[in-house]
């Protein structure tokens, strides 16, 4: 998905418009009481809640959300399955001692720690894919000259970001180019062409960011950017929405705290 980026996303979804600290304190708030959880519930509520506010009311794709969920959700996954595996406790329901060292085996303690690690992460990501995909990161940046974090910190976050739009454009640019010359047509010829592409877009993103210098100094530069925004306003509806989804998920976390799956 090299066209599509998440600031595209997030400059085109439904809730654009609500205002900026009201999403960051859903989200926020909600990666704060998956941690407060001792419950696998609460998590997978705030997951199921998030994601429904990310396909209905934002109107995000689910394929585009299918696809960033899937890097974490394997992440996730292969971390459970060792945790299940090693970390015993509790009734015993399968083992085996492969070498003298290692022991594998299936418990209620490993499956309940296990399964409560997973559904944390599950929301934990759903908070920050919510935030992500519903703000742009211009947004962000007025929230945080606003927050008077050092500005130092703010113009290098900027440069950042917009040094990764440069790499990004690069890499396309040369994986196009590479493709209609059937740079990918063996296995050979896409290890050499991989190799190629690595060191070519280390030198173009390298002389874009000297012409970006350059710029910068013949705009007369001081070390100081301007961040041009908008607040937008505090409005009813969207904050009576995310104060009863912050309510509501800190009553489950208070009502289900002890319960495990098995």
């Amino acid at each position: 998905m090299y066209e599509e980026f998440l600031e595209d996303i997030a400059q085109a979804n439904r809730l654009r418009e609500v205002n900026t600290y009201l999403k960051l304190i859903a989200g926020t708030g909600a990666i704060l009481l998956c941690l407060l959880s001792s419950s696998y519930i609460p998590p997978l509520f705030i997951a199921l809640v998030l994601s429904g506010a990310i396909l209905f009311l934002a109107g995000i794709d689910a394929k585009t959300y299918g696809e960033l969920f899937l890097v974490p959700f394997t992440f996730a996954v292969m971390s459970v399955a060792v945790i299940i595996l090693l970390s015993g406790g509790g009734e015993v329901y399968w083992s085996w001692s492969p070498f003298p060292w290692l022991s594998l085996s299936l418990t209620s303690d490993s499956i309940n720690k296990g399964f409560f690690v997973f559904c944390r992460v599950i929301g934990g990501m759903s908070a920050l894919i919510f935030i992500a995909l519903t703000t742009p990161l211009i947004d962000l940046f007025i929230v945080m000259k606003q927050c008077r974090i050092p500005e130092a910190i703010v113009d290098l976050t900027m440069i950042i970001y917009r040094s990764i739009f440069m790499v990004m454009d690069q890499l396309v640019q040369t994986y196009r180019a590479q493709l209609m010359r059937l740079g990918y047509s063996s296995l050979r010829e896409s290890i050499q062409s991989f190799a190629t592409l690595c060191g070519s877009v280390f030198i173009s993103s390298w002389d874009a960011a000297e012409d970006f210098i350059r710029a910068m100094d013949a705009r007369c530069y001081s070390g100081k950017f301007v961040v041009f925004g908008e607040t937008r306003p505090v409005e009813a509806v969207p904050t009576i929405l995310v104060g009863a989804f912050l309510a509501v998920s800190s009553l489950v976390v208070i009502a289900t705290q002890g319960v495990a799956l098995i």
